[in-house]
């Protein structure tokens, strides 16, 4: 399903899918038209065209966002394919010049620079980070079947038409895929493994199910379990490859980007007003400050949990005996999942009641366990959310189950989520922080802005949501939420530091863990969970510090400038309206209307 708005855009190019990228599409006036196109209709139109051509060569992100024309189609990832693109990309990249920026308006302008930093992150990421070669976990067949499968917004015939067609390609994808690594990263072939298992469990029983439901012909279904049984094979295949070939040559590159590609990539995924050297420094600074309020609510809080004792001499030590104590109150190890499911309603009420924003009913919020083709990462909540195609399909909250884990890990989890911390784990994750961040991100009537949503924006809005749910009243205002906040707060500020630490400065394993555990007060297995996942990504840990301080800064700024007219709920809704676009650009759009 699309939103009323998007058709229109799409059969401007309809006659010319992938015209845009072979450079054959007339880009001027339509016959029999007088007047003169203006600089922004011309550059609508070269969007619209632009859009549809993405979503041709790019088939799983356009199911992603709920585009499902191409979802047929499985791109091979072999050098041929590599060489098209850039081509491709060369010639959008030609016409996206002929625009001068100054003639547009404030919204293409920004939309502009969008287009630009795709076109310009994308040749960098294929010919200069090449994380074809060294992660062999980009290669998930499972992940886009199971998006189609568990969709709703085709008959279920014809999305099992569209997997069949994808899985009679399955073994030249996975051929692709094993010439194209070369000295991988050993962490990033083991979460390959893992996820790749994880992916057998998506061509199982659930797709013959849902096959024997179906109305295809007898044809089409022995085809269909022919695939089937080819792709299983494949992927059986492509896991033995991995642990019989890869992780015993031991051939491995590191893990750490060094400082000039990591420089780069912040760069290029955060689009920030700030450089990665000047957010470590904010970072560090920031950190600084939460240690000192921390310090202060303990004093506060010591006589009321430890009555009789005396306060420790080391002000850190009281901290972590506030928090230690603070940390008894959690869910039970069976029942964590329903205890975030239960907590939505009472984030939906205080919202409402106290009208930080306008909340959409009609756009369903599902809390399931994380599917088991998505778990590994060291990420224990997660949102996927339906793109700006398809806003009737469900958001879902993505919690991955503590059952079958040894009891004193899943005790340690529980207590780094407990009763408080858990409750901001929610405003984070559902609301208001991404799914109602996404709901709006979906109505703007930018697809550019919904389509390179900006990860330190949507980050920078959930951390942001946080802080404004307790400045609003929720919790009560009491030291207990805002100390366990300034304790969350500071794993996002420690994040940042960390991400640049072992990126940029080689820092071991078991200094992060201190630091995790010493200054960030965290659990043993949430401190190793991280550095798991700080070996797994770049950049993105530094998102959630980076787009908060902006969101926060920006708020602040037209606080003072508006005095007594500002209101929260505007400012809110508004910052919300321009989409998933980089802080620095909507900072622009917001003042120019200020």
């Amino acid at each position: 399903m699309t939103t009323t708005s998007t058709p229109k855009l799409l059969l401007l190019a309809a006659g010319c899918a992938t015209a845009l990228w072979l450079g054959s599409c007339d880009s001027g006036q339509q016959a029999g038209t007088t007047e003169t196109p203006t600089a922004d209709a011309n550059f609508d139109q070269f969007k619209a065209q632009f859009i549809d051509s993405l979503w041709y060569y790019n088939p799983e992100w356009a199911s992603s966002q709920g585009y499902h024309r191409y979802d047929s189609l499985l791109v091979v990832p072999n050098a041929g394919r590599r060489q098209t693109e850039a081509a491709a990309q060369g010639r959008v990249r030609k016409q996206l010049g002929a625009f001068a920026v100054a003639d547009l308006s404030v919204n293409n302008q920004t939309d502009f620079r969008l287009i630009e930093n795709y076109l310009n992150s994308s040749r960098w990421y294929a010919d200069t980070l090449k994380e074809w070669q060294w992660n062999p976990a980009t290669y998930n067949l499972g992940s886009s079947v199971a998006e189609i499968l568990n969709g709703r917004y085709q008959p279920l015939d014809r999305r099992l038409r569209s997997i069949s067609l994808k899985m009679s390609r399955a073994a030249d994808y996975y051929a692709a895929a094993e010439d194209n690594i070369q000295k991988p990263t050993r962490e990033h072939t083991e979460l390959a493994i893992l996820q790749t298992q994880g992916a057998l469990a998506v061509f199982g029983p659930a797709l013959l199910d849902s096959l024997s439901r179906s109305r295809l012909s007898e044809r089409e279904k022995k085809d269909f379990r022919d695939r089937l049984t080819t792709t299983t094979l494949v992927l059986e295949n492509y896991i033995a490859f991995l642990q019989k070939e890869v992780l015993p040559a031991g051939n491995f590159r590191s893990f750490r980007l060094g400082k000039a590609l990591y420089d780069r990539k912040f760069a290029f995924d955060i689009q920030s007003g700030y450089s990665a050297d000047q957010v470590y420094q904010k970072a560090q600074q920031h950190k600084a400050e939460l240690l000192h309020d921390m310090k202060k609510r303990a004093v506060r809080l010591w006589p009321k949990y430890f009555a009789g004792q005396p306060l420790p001499t080391d002000s850190l030590a009281a901290v972590k005996q506030v928090i230690s104590k603070l940390s008894q109150n959690h869910a039970t190890q069976q029942g964590f999942v329903a205890a975030v499911q239960a907590q939505i309603p009472a984030l939906v009420k205080f919202v409402n009641d106290k009208k930080l924003l306008t909340q959409d009913p009609t756009k369903p919020l599902v809390v399931r366990e994380t599917p088991l083709y998505m778990r590994g990462s060291g990420a224990g909540a997660s949102v996927s959310a339906p793109g700006p195609y398809d806003t009737a399909a469900n958001t879902y909250y993505n919690v991955e189950p503590l059952d079958g884990q040894p009891a004193p890990k899943a005790e340690s989890y529980l207590r780094e989520y407990n009763e408080y911390t858990l409750q901001i784990l929610n405003i984070h994750e559902a609301i208001p922080g991404h799914y109602t961040q996404l709901v709006y991100a979906n109505r703007s009537p930018s697809l550019i802005k919904s389509i390179f949503g900006n990860g330190a924006m949507i980050e920078g809005w959930a951390v942001y949501a946080e802080r404004m749910m307790l400045e609003s009243g929720y919790g009560n205002n009491t030291d207990e939420i805002w100390l366990m906040w300034d304790k969350w707060n500071m794993r996002v500020t420690i994040n940042a530091i960390i991400d640049h630490e072992i990126q940029v400065n080689n820092a071991s394993e078991a200094s992060i863990v201190a630091q995790l555990t010493r200054d960030g007060f965290q659990e043993d297995s949430e401190a190793r969970n991280k550095w798991r996942r700080a070996t797994l990504s770049q950049v993105q840990l530094s998102s959630y510090f980076t787009g908060y301080t902006e969101i926060y800064d920006l708020r602040q700024e037209l606080k003072q400038q508006q005095a007594s007219k500002f209101d929260l709920k505007t400012f809110n809704e508004q910052f919300l309206s321009y989409g998933s676009a980089p802080v620095r650009y909507i900072r622009t759009m917001m003042l120019k209307k200020a």
